[in-house]
């Protein structure tokens, strides 16, 4: 494999075009950029789509509101539902996975004396979201402790082991923010199905990333973003809901559509910016032409070689972390006692962004410090090579 890395350019995996595909991002060519899985990265041809959509409105605001915006935004959602294998009257569209968890729980009907149950892998502003309707209705968040070592079977069955009969809803990711790792968002969602209790999936990171296919995942409900993996531009994410629950949620800001019900309730936001919304037909197309497979695979081969690179530098072992072939993240566990606290990783990520130029996430999970890798189609393996030395001698 690292062979096949360092042939960059001239092998199979990338071919002689990719020197081009990387000049569809506008990123500062000075730095390397290697945490795309935060706030994703806006390629030209999507960020050209988007001036264009802003262009139309603001040429004629009267004719786009009443006539253009309706059947525009349906089209986005259709070619979101079409990216995510599902039907569009399964799909509303949202500012973001947060936004449609929030959503969800709004709509829950939580009431006193009920429990969410999550992981301790969890998304923050998810927990925070969770905390803030449980306190307001008088319920409670349970949070479940799983190892990083965890094989699926043991996953599901400490989520079983949180679920009671208080429990109202179980909240997982389908891979992992802070960890990178893919939870088993199917076998967690039939255990809690065989409890009567729903299931709302964090896919924030799944569109693109993974082959998903929303109808067959057996869940109540699922949120994913279309900015990270999908190449978006930011505010567009996929709020999926299963028939049985459509009837019961509504978008967090009352509009004109909101008696049309789900998910045409969605659809007007006011007069809110919509062209991240309508230039997601344009980040799939552009997705498509790049190849879909040909994406994940230079993507988790890239972030492989990422991982081992920088391992071997620090010196660390790999045994506890994932190295599951389908992800474009990964962790690398920094030597004990580095970025151990939140305030020590905001250090650490400071003085890297600063001494090596390097754009990178550095994670304080567990009580030990981490960096979660990313890998794009415009990352390199130098630029891992460049975090793997300067890293190495920072913290020594």
């Amino acid at each position: 494999m690292t062979a096949d890395v360092a042939a960059e350019g001239s092998n199979e995996l990338w071919g002689p075009d990719w020197p081009g595909v990387r000049e569809s991002w506008s990123l500062d060519p000075h730095r390397a950029h290697l945490n795309h899985g935060s706030f994703g990265a806006v390629p030209g041809p999507v960020r050209e789509a988007q001036d264009r959509w802003r262009d139309l409105i603001d040429a004629n605001p009267m004719r786009y509101f009443r006539t253009i915006r309706t059947p525009s935004i349906v089209a986005a959602r259709q070619a979101g539902a079409s990216l995510l294998q599902t039907s569009l009257e399964a799909v509303a569209l949202v500012a973001n996975a947060t936004a449609g968890v929030s959503t969800v729980l709004a709509g829950l009907g939580l009431r006193a004396g009920d429990e969410i149950v999550l992981t301790d892998h969890g998304y923050g502003a998810v927990a925070l979201a969770a905390k803030r309707f449980a306190r307001a209705a008088g319920a409670r968040v349970v949070s479940v402790k799983i190892a990083l070592t965890a094989s699926d079977e043991e996953v599901v069955q400490r989520l079983a082991e949180a679920v009671g009969p208080r429990t109202r809803l179980v909240l997982v990711d389908q891979v992992t923010s802070p960890t990178a790792r893919a939870f088993p968002v199917g076998g967690i969602a039939e255990m809690a199905r065989s409890h009567d209790v729903p299931t709302l999936v964090d896919g924030a990171h799944a569109p693109g990333m993974l082959d998903v296919r929303l109808d067959s995942l057996g869940v109540d409900f699922w949120v994913g973003n279309f900015h990270k993996w999908a190449f978006a531009a930011r505010s567009v994410a996929a709020l999926w809901v299963a028939p049985r629950w459509r009837e019961s949620i509504r978008p967090l800001v009352i509009s004109w559509n909101d008696e049309q019900g789900y998910p045409t309730s969605f659809d007007q936001q006011g007069t809110t910016d919509d062209s991240a919304w309508l230039s997601l037909p344009d980040a799939v197309r552009f997705f498509e032409d790049l190849g879909v497979d040909r994406v994940r695979r230079h993507n988790s081969t890239l972030v492989a070689y990422a991982q081992e690179t920088l391992a071997t530098a620090l010196g660390v072992s790999l045994a506890d972390v994932s190295s599951d072939p389908r992800m474009s993240m990964r962790l690398v566990p920094l030597p004990r006692g580095v970025a151990a606290t939140e305030e020590q990783a905001a250090r650490l990520y400071a003085s890297i962004a600063d001494k090596i130029g390097a754009e990178v996430a550095v994670i304080s999970w567990s009580g030990r410090g981490w960096i979660r890798l990313s890998a794009q189609v415009y990352n390199a393996p130098a630029e891992y090579d460049r975090l793997a030395v300067g890293l190495s001698d920072l913290i020594r």
